[in-house]
């Protein structure tokens, strides 16, 4: 039996992994509950990225100025950053029934104030306050991970993972054909309406009065997450490479809407949008990899990923010659990085059954960091580089990441079949 020593009082206590450490009224999760999770991940994480392409219609209704609108993605992905810290570590602390179809709640609210919003000083504050609850993605995926059995919890959390990136790959699109049909307030009212609807299919579905894995004072919990960074190497490792991969991938998705506007290929926002939907491949990605995973293959896994993430640039550099060695590269690029993704994620869940929510929250701060970063670095390669420019930055952090896998791989525990 191995032991960990314990976030809040620094004791050793045994890791079991079992029913009694995920809460002994959290029933084995089914299929159809699985299901649900994915639509509901979806459908919150979306609510981050409907603005995207919205942005100049957004300026023109509140008069913002076209070099600052920016800020409406901005101030939404910072509520999301704080979210993620002083929210998902609650699902550790009180009933998640109720903190799940509580956020869902407040989004609706968040969702209709921003759809009803007269002023950009009314607009901004709902978006932070979007970015804020649509954290429940987070706190749905550490649920799914405790639900499942532990010879399963790769591919659960597999199935839930596929719907995040679902809702991030169809909101640009369903958000540019919602406005050009009703306008870009009907984007955020079909959400609240949707959002409404999955909060009563989960407060039906959720099992009720689960048991809280622990029991300590709110400033703890938060200080807790930066302990178990202290404590947890397979954290720390899994957290930088979320960083890593993910501003590689922020690294192709932020300029790439530059060169495929231009000429010679002159695309529309709708066809970019499209084209996008190429990386759904990565749903499959995860899949695959929370399987591999249960069959003790995550190291295994995130090496191949990180391998195929490194090669995918050599044919996104082909842009300018051929749009579709363009596709292809994108579809290899995020299954990689889903591999990755969900190979870290289960690894990751492995270690405190008690501290799901906390381990979730530690590690996604890691990639919001990574997003960002590849957000602002990526514009300003291809100011001055171009688009080899961004191929070649992209290239180096997917190789730097690669590189930490291989140094680090022997300080975290050898794949084993839970």
């Amino acid at each position: 039996m191995t032991h960990y020593r314990t976030a809040t009082t620094g004791r050793l206590k045994p890791n079991i992994d079992s029913a009694a450490a995920r809460g002994a009224a959290a029933p084995v999760i089914s299929a159809a509950m699985a299901l649900l999770f994915a639509v509901a991940c979806g459908l919150a994480v979306a609510n981050v990225y409907y603005a995207q392409p919205l942005l100049d219609t957004l300026a023109a209704t509140f008069g913002i100025r076209p070099a600052t609108v920016g800020i409406v993605i901005t101030i939404t992905q910072v509520g999301y950053g704080l979210g993620l810290l002083l929210v998902v570590p609650l699902g550790d602390l009180v009933d998640r029934r109720r903190l799940i179809v509580g956020q869902s709640l407040l989004s609706v609210i968040a969702l209709l104030c921003v759809a009803l919003a007269p002023s950009a000083s009314m607009l901004l504050p709902a978006m932070a306050a979007v970015g804020v609850l649509a954290v429940v993605t987070q706190v749905l995926v550490a649920y799914a991970a405790i639900m499942a059995p532990p010879g399963e919890r790769g591919r659960v959390v597999g199935i839930v993972t596929s719907g995040i990136i679902v809702g991030i790959l169809l909101a640009r699109a369903v958000s540019g054909t919602l406005s050009d049909l009703f306008g870009w307030r009907s984007v955020y009212l079909v959400s609240a309406a949707a959002t409404l609807v999955v909060a009563g299919l989960l407060w039906k579905a959720l099992p009720r009065n689960v048991r809280p894995a622990v029991r300590i004072p709110y400033p703890q919990l938060i200080r807790s997450v930066f302990t178990l960074f202290a404590e947890e190497p397979v954290l720390r490792i899994r957290a930088v490479l979320a960083m890593l991969i993910f501003m590689a991938i922020t690294m192709l998705l932020t300029p790439m809407v530059l060169p495929l506007t231009a000429p010679p290929f002159s695309l529309s926002h709708t066809q970019v949008g499209l084209f996008g939907l190429a990386g759904a491949a990565g749903a499959l990605g995860a899949a695959r990899a929370g399987r591999q995973a249960d069959r003790g293959r995550a190291q295994h896994t995130t090496g191949i990923g990180l391998v195929v993430m490194l090669l995918s640039w050599g044919l996104i550099a082909l842009l300018p010659w051929s749009i579709w060695a363009m596709v292809i590269g994108v579809v290899t690029i995020d299954f990689g990085l889903q591999s990755v993704h969900v190979s870290n994620q289960s690894l990751i869940y492995r270690v405190r059954p008690e501290a799901q929510s906390r381990l979730t929250a530690g590690y996604m701060i890691f990639y919001s960091i990574g997003s960002a970063t590849g957000s602002i670095a990526s514009t300003m390669v291809y100011a001055h580089a171009g688009w080899n420019g961004v191929c070649i930055a992209g290239a180096i952090t997917s190789g730097i990441a690669l590189a930490f896998w291989a140094l680090t791989r022997h300080l975290t525990p050898a794949d084993s079949p839970r």
